[in-house]
């Protein structure tokens, strides 16, 4: 079963939550896609079924055209809700997310209005990198992530290139339901999305502090 833990390997004692994910945060994503800019925040989310370790062999269906789509995450260590007045002091971690979305599932369910779970949700959905310590990153706004898939660069992030900053989107998502220690936020992902393989290795990094190599089963 999968468990959160340090970048050190050392285990975090927090039970696995929900994880909260933000959509067309980053302006060249969504123009990749050719979506509209949203007038509010889009929250959608999956379940801890969803959650597994990003530095074993990770695990796609069988079914649909899989795409890495690489996030900061933003792992709660304290309740956070409407009346919360620091955001900041709610995280207790940092890290990095594939949300792996069937993206010929997901254009079908959006065509018709419905719902993403479908695309978004399914088992072993979010792979996570290990956690680094809130505390230990100077700022979190300054975090640059990438990912490199078969040798080739196919996403460059730039924390300063979300449309709405990681505490803006912890304020607004706390403006509508209470986050509780284990949730996990993706604060959205830019440019580069694309579909991924069985055989397929991976480099996800994150500045200086985070590089994890790992491959698709």
């Amino acid at each position: 079963m999968y468990q959160y833990r340090w970048h050190d390997t050392r285990k975090i004692d927090l039970p696995l939550g929900k994880v909260v994910c933000v959509g067309r945060n980053y302006l060249d994503h969504i123009k990749e896609l050719n979506n509209t800019i949203p007038e509010q925040p889009l929250l959608f989310m999956k379940g801890n079924n969803a959650l597994a370790d990003m530095t074993l062999p990770l695990a796609i269906p069988e079914r649909g055209e899989c795409h890495n789509e690489l996030e900061i995450a933003l792992l709660i260590g304290e309740q956070l809700d409407a009346d919360s007045k620091d955001v900041s002091n709610a995280v207790l971690g940092v890290g990095l997310a594939l949300d792996f979305t069937l993206r010929d599932v997901q254009s079908e369910l959006k065509a018709k209005g419905y719902p993403w779970e479908r695309a978004k949700a399914f088992d072993a959905s979010c792979p996570v990198s290990p956690f680094v310590p809130f505390n230990d990153i100077d700022d979190v706004s300054g975090l640059c992530f990438s990912l490199t898939v078969n040798g080739e660069i196919r996403q460059q992030g730039d924390a300063k290139m979300m449309m709405l900053s990681w505490q803006r989107l912890l304020q607004e998502i706390a403006s509508v339901f209470t986050l509780y220690p284990g949730d996990v936020v993706l604060t959205g992902t830019p440019k580069g999305v694309g579909k991924i393989q069985s055989g397929d290795s991976l480099v996800a990094e994150m500045s200086e502090h985070l590089t994890i190599t790992t491959r698709v089963a």
